[in-house]
């Protein structure tokens, strides 16, 4: 979409480039699009939101769903944003939660824009519960009175936790923000800390204790 308004630009013109992040894929496209550019670059944000109280339940692979359903049970929340790493995650995801009776919106690259409008709109007036998404969900979106960030899967890139966990706690009401590793994400929960600097609590629910170990030092380095 970008190249197709390029094209109908002059080129004699001046172009500005914004992005909240900078992977290969938009920096080649910047490369492309601008002509001897100057940057400008912020500094990340790095600290977590006063607002926001943190927390990891440590599970394996083949109970994390089991775990999710029990914490929306023994949780109090207003509404839940649960962040998945895939498309097809998030689907499958969406799908058990509306099998085990929740109200659920999913928001994800490959709905329509129309799909997309209807999703927000209804977990924005409290038709969902619960709205089920990828990352397109962590930034670029204002929904406000979301109770709960849950990370089904931690993100890949520990800067996209805070764009994530960033959807709570704001207009100075308190959120939570829990995130579900199994064994194989230990690296990416220790990027995460390394990131924010600070280590994220430890919790767990009846009936999942026995996962709820702390990280070898092995594990997180």
């Amino acid at each position: 979409a970008v190249k197709r308004i390029l094209s109908k630009c002059p080129k004699d013109r001046q172009t500005l480039f914004f992005s909240a992040t900078l992977p290969p894929q938009i920096g080649e496209l910047a490369a492309w699009a601008l002509r001897n550019p100057e940057r400008v670059e912020i500094d990340a944000r790095q600290k977590v939101a006063e607002m926001v109280a943190h927390g990891v339940y440590l599970v394996d692979a083949n109970r994390k769903f089991d775990l999710l359903l029990a914490l929306l049970e023994s949780t109090d929340f207003h509404s839940a944003l649960i962040f998945a790493r895939t498309k097809r995650g998030a689907d499958k995801i969406a799908r058990k939660l509306r099998y085990a009776n929740h109200s659920v919106a999913l928001l994800h690259a490959n709905r329509s824009q129309n799909q997309r409008a209807d999703a927000l709109s209804g977990f924005r007036r409290g038709h969902y519960e619960v709205m089920v998404a990828t990352d397109i969900a962590a930034r670029g979106i204002d929904v406000a009175g979301v109770s709960h960030v849950i990370n089904y899967d931690p993100p890949q890139r520990p800067e996209d936790y805070l764009h994530r966990v960033g959807r709570t706690g704001r207009a100075q009401k308190a959120g939570d923000a829990f995130t579900l590793v199994t064994p194989e994400d230990f690296k990416l929960l220790a990027a995460i800390e390394r990131f924010i600097g600070q280590r994220i609590e430890r919790l767990a629910i009846e009936g999942f204790a026995d996962k709820a170990r702390p990280l070898s030092a092995t594990e997180e380095t």
